[in-house]
């Protein structure tokens, strides 16, 4: 094994099994401040930028491993591979998150509901602890489903 062949097995086990594991971690202990009315907000960043930073990995895995290095339409397809991929993905899902914040907003249910009293917060503790156990129950049900790694 040469050194590139183990920068890039080192990359691929931090972005790919240890930063999604760091980030479930993470959301448990800011569900858990969040029951007890402490700031949560940074345990609930760290998770997030945990997940962005193995999507992102994945993403440039993926954008770039479409022809070899020397392929002089390398960054066009890489380019048209990150349009296509915006495109068709995140302006969908951006687009249902807007109906869904218009549909909120219009029914003023932001304006009626304060989780700033006691047990409102306690409830809503709860679900998100469900929420994410059955999460990551399903995340490790497809991990041992898979193939033993992405081709």
């Amino acid at each position: 094994m040469d050194f590139y062949t183990g920068i890039l097995n080192l990359t691929n086990w931090a972005g790919n099994v240890i930063l999604p594991t760091l980030a479930g971690l993470f959301f448990c202990f800011a569900v858990i401040c969040f029951s007890k009315g402490r700031d949560y907000h940074h345990w609930m960043y760290g998770g997030f930028l945990s997940l962005m930073a193995s999507g992102l990995l994945r993403m440039v895995e993926t954008l770039t491993s479409q022809m070899a290095w020397n392929n002089p339409d390398l960054c066009w397809n890489s380019l048209l591979n990150l349009t296509n991929w915006i495109a068709n993905v995140v302006l969908p899902l951006y687009g249902a998150m807007q109906v869904v914040v218009g549909v909120v907003r219009f029914g003023g249910v932001l304006d009626r509901v304060s989780v700033g009293h006691s047990y409102l917060r306690n409830f809503v503790a709860a679900g998100c602890s469900f929420m994410i156990s059955g999460l990551l129950r399903l995340a490790e049900f497809f991990v041992e489903q898979g193939t033993g790694g992405v081709s």
